[in-house]
């Protein structure tokens, strides 16, 4: 069983090995140097400044997370041991819960991810040739519309 909280300092070292072992788990087509940039930037810079929703075990530790921007889903994370426990659903159904739109862009590489969020009734909108940053890793704009 989870619980959603809000993420706190301490939470930092614990969400960055959410990422890194969710991002090892689904996104194998990531050059290493590629890795090492996006992981600094995160640990440094991401994880720091952005506030934060995290699924939490019974003995309050972090088994994933969610960081949004309005109806927008920025980041959601699950750690690599916790995939398939019901973590990913929870964050994301949580938060789509009260409201009628939900975006979403995932790396048309990562296949989990886009089934994940297909299964979640999230539907292709559209496709960019790259990253955020202007790497060659194309993204699929999806959304979820309450029916």
């Amino acid at each position: 069983m989870f619980t959603l909280r809000a993420a706190k300092g301490e939470d930092l070292a614990r969400n960055f090995e959410i990422w890194r072992t969710s991002v090892q788990a689904t996104h194998d087509f990531l050059l290493p140097k590629d890795f090492a940039e996006i992981a600094e930037l995160v640990e440094k810079s991401y994880l720091p400044s952005g506030n934060f929703t995290i699924a939490v075990d019974a003995d309050d530790l972090a088994h994933g997370f969610i960081g949004v921007t309005g109806d927008h889903v920025d980041a959601l994370f699950v750690h690599a041991g916790s995939r398939g426990k019901g973590v990913g659903r929870l964050l994301l159904e949580t938060f789509s819960s009260d409201r009628d739109e939900v975006t979403v862009d995932v790396n048309e590489q990562n296949s989990s991810g886009r089934m994940f969020y297909e299964k979640m009734g999230f539907q292709i909108t559209g496709r960019s040739d790259f990253d955020d940053a202007g790497r060659p890793y194309p993204l699929l704009h999806m959304r979820w519309r309450r029916t």
